[in-house]
């Protein structure tokens, strides 16, 4: 096992994998713990696991969390206190095939929010990328229907996960704006215990609301597959990936995210795949690849002319 898993290929296939049964999990949560407790309480036992091995890095680096804090803040708010939160209030009323074809878009939002609020300029290759996703977007969130776009009938889920894509957009542009100088396993430390403080307000007005939930065999599995495999193992074995192909190549297998969802909710869930979510998701992965591929030879040195 430990030598399969030093293959940088097969981590990143598992990164994947875990992160498409993210959505699988969230839409069988339904009936069955409230989205905003599932967010939650999955961070919450993520803590309890990280504690162990990021406080002792953590109480070193005190002196640069108290300089960074109110950065650190902001990174929490816009990552674990509403990505996955809003993700599973879109897994509420929307099936996890349409949900996770919306959030495969995040890459391309990143690429507009970084035009917009960094000046970073999209070439017409990356342009062309960018209207080609959203074209996948738009296909998904009506259906294949163009009478639901010339009525404005978007389900509430499908908005959940465009907010969803914003609120990761934001967090990643913040990123690269102000670049932060911690450790990686002090920055998920102070996100996950920053991000919960955030939820905890929301959290207890759905608690009054809805009552809680009951901690049973399959709320408690939920809880700890969401807590273990989507946040923990597979950030691990994503930053194991990246160190060893980097993030070019690393980049590109978030594209299987759609497809192992897919292939989950119709064994699992028995959801239908539908002609649309297939058009979609070569849309959208199309777009992404245009997106974020490197700029051929001939591109590099047309961009070198004065």
């Amino acid at each position: 096992m430990q030598r399969l898993l030093a293959s940088p290929h097969l981590v990143l296939l598992l990164a994947q994998l875990f992160w498409a049964g993210n959505a699988i999990a969230g839409r069988a949560a339904v009936g069955h713990l409230p989205p905003i407790a599932l967010a939650f309480w999955r961070w919450a036992l993520a803590l309890v696991i990280l504690l162990p091995f990021a406080l002792p890095t953590a109480i070193h680096q005190g002196a640069a969390i108290r300089r960074q804090w109110k950065f650190l803040v902001a990174l929490a708010a816009a990552s674990v206190a509403t990505y996955n939160t809003f993700l599973y209030l879109a897994l509420t009323t929307s099936t996890a095939v349409n949900t996770t074809l919306v959030s495969a878009t995040i890459p391309v939002a990143i690429a507009a929010l970084s035009w917009l609020w960094l000046g970073q300029r999209l070439d017409r290759r990356q342009s062309g990328g960018l209207l080609l996703s959203l074209a996948g977007v738009v296909l998904v969130i009506a259906r294949g229907d163009p009478a639901a776009l010339a009525a404005l009938r978007f389900h509430q889920g499908d908005l959940w996960a465009l907010a969803a894509v914003a609120s990761w957009a934001v967090y990643s542009v913040m990123l690269r704006r102000h670049p932060c100088s911690l450790d990686p396993a002090t920055l998920l430390l102070m996100q996950v215990s920053l991000g919960l403080l955030w939820m905890l307000p929301p959290y207890l007005l759905e608690w009054r609301h809805s009552g809680g939930f009951t901690l049973d065999l399959t709320t408690a599995s939920l809880i700890t597959y969401v807590a273990t495999f989507p946040s923990l193992l597979a950030y691990a074995f994503w930053n194991r990936g990246v160190t060893r192909l980097g993030p070019q190549i690393a980049g590109l297998y978030t594209n299987l995210i759609p497809v192992f969802t897919a292939l989950l909710a119709t064994l699992l869930l028995h959801e239908q795949i539908q002609w649309f979510h297939a058009a979609g998701l070569v849309l959208i992965v199309g777009g992404i690849w245009t997106v974020t591929r490197p700029p051929q030879p001939r591109q590099l040195r047309a961009g070198a002319r004065p």
